[in-house]
């Protein structure tokens, strides 16, 4: 196979980094691969289609990121009449070009479009085969590889166009994280459809599976991308559309990089892991005074619109208290809570025969009182003031410092 990467620079930028040469070597391995599809497409059809094996030979001989990278550039040159399939031209989208100049011959194909349409269906049959394939062997892995620890990719995450990152002299950060995102991207893919079986999708694996390679940032980097693209798709939750809205993404001469846009996954399954994530990244954080205010709120709520006595014994009333509280709560976040529940003999314990933890009161306490909320210490406000607010002593009168 060609090993030559494809060089993700314009040739100025090689020329001022000393790195034509790998510029020129990256151009003409995309012609060699341009000219190797073009035989392929003319030796391998029959007149009304393509042979089954068609383009397995150029994706051996040049490997994926290559091939891809042809026929997209082609689509993007030659697709001024929708010559292309829409679910092809769609894909083209997502295939990086690196800001590769227009009109470049040399990487764009001679064959029919038509042609180079059905081709390109192949190839992508072919990928896709490639991956179940893979996603297969990750399902059974070897006892040695399941000892093997996962190492977090930590790049950071650029927040800049890529043309900010030419003139600052920061590509290699641009490219990296690109890079990153790119192959989070793929693991969100890969993850959903290894553990999507019989109809089930084991969201909290899939999730945990690229948390463990990106963490959460870049994971939710890479979804909100996706999700901002989808605000017409039903199929797609109004909370996470709003969540994907709160992360700034950056785009490049005003369009939205769709080189890591996931687009291998259905939007259904996509939403399930985004609601997923987002749950399991809340669990992770500390409740604040806010969160025990509300959880206090909800189960005076629940004790107040009880009709009558709902304990098994018919002797309390009781509330579960929320499974999400508790996973994120301490001992004094417990305490607050049972602080602001004006209750003489609240109680927080289990029940025999019941998940979760419940709050219970006597069937004879008073349920339509209110919250007790902590007013703020006078202490504190008082250390919270400015130095310039303290009260200066009063100044010693003339008449005293005569008499000494």
């Amino acid at each position: 196979m060609n090993q030559t990467p494809i060089y993700p620079y314009p040739a100025a930028y090689a020329r001022e980094n000393g790195e034509l040469e790998q510029n020129r070597e990256s151009l003409k391995a995309l012609a060699d691969c341009k000219c190797a599809i073009d035989d392929a497409i003319r030796n391998n059809w029959d007149g009304m289609n393509f042979a089954k094996d068609s383009a397995k030979g150029v994706l051996k001989q040049f490997g994926p990121e290559r091939v891809a990278f042809i026929l997209a550039y082609t689509v993007h040159e030659r697709n001024i009449d929708n010559r292309f399939s829409g679910h092809n031209a769609s894909w083209a989208k997502t295939v990086p070009l690196y800001g590769m100049a227009s009109d470049r011959e040399s990487c764009t194909l001679e064959s029919h479009p038509a042609k180079v349409d059905l081709f390109i269906d192949l190839v992508r049959r072919d990928l896709q085969e490639l991956e179940q394939q893979k996603s297969a062997s990750r399902r059974k892995p070897s006892v040695k590889h399941r000892k093997e620890t996962v190492k977090m990719d930590k790049t950071p995450i650029y927040k800049e166009s890529f043309e900010y990152a030419y003139n600052h002299g920061e590509e290699e950060q641009h490219r990296a994280s690109n890079h990153a995102n790119i192959a989070c991207k793929k693991a969100i893919e890969t993850a959903i459809a290894s553990h999507y079986h019989d109809n089930r999708l084991d969201t909290q694996a899939a999730v945990q599976e690229v948390v463990k390679q990106f963490g959460y940032e870049r994971m939710f980097y890479v979804l909100a991308n996706t999700v901002q693209t989808q605000g017409t798709d039903g199929r797609v939750s109004q909370a996470n559309k709003k969540w994907a809205q709160t992360i700034p993404i950056v785009f490049e001469r005003g369009k939205r990089d769709t080189s890591y846009l996931i687009t291998q996954t259905h939007p259904g399954l996509l939403d399930m892991f985004v609601s997923s994530a987002r749950h399991e990244h809340l669990l992770r954080q500390p409740l604040k005074a806010a969160d025990i205010k509300a959880e206090a709120a909800y189960i005076l709520e629940r004790f107040q619109a009880a009709q009558e006595p709902n304990s098994p014994n018919g002797t309390h009333y009781m509330v579960q208290v929320s499974p999400d509280f508790l996973a994120r709560a301490g001992t004094k976040d417990t305490d607050r809570l049972m602080a602001m529940l004006p209750f003489q003999t609240l109680s927080l314990s289990g029940l025999e025969g019941r998940k979760g933890t419940f709050a219970l009161i006597s069937k004879d306490e008073d349920r339509f009182q209110k919250l007790i909320l902590r007013r703020p210490s006078v202490r504190k406000k008082l250390q919270e003031q400015p130095a310039a607010d303290t009260p200066k002593p009063p100044a010693k009168s003339k008449a005293k410092d005569q008499e000494r």
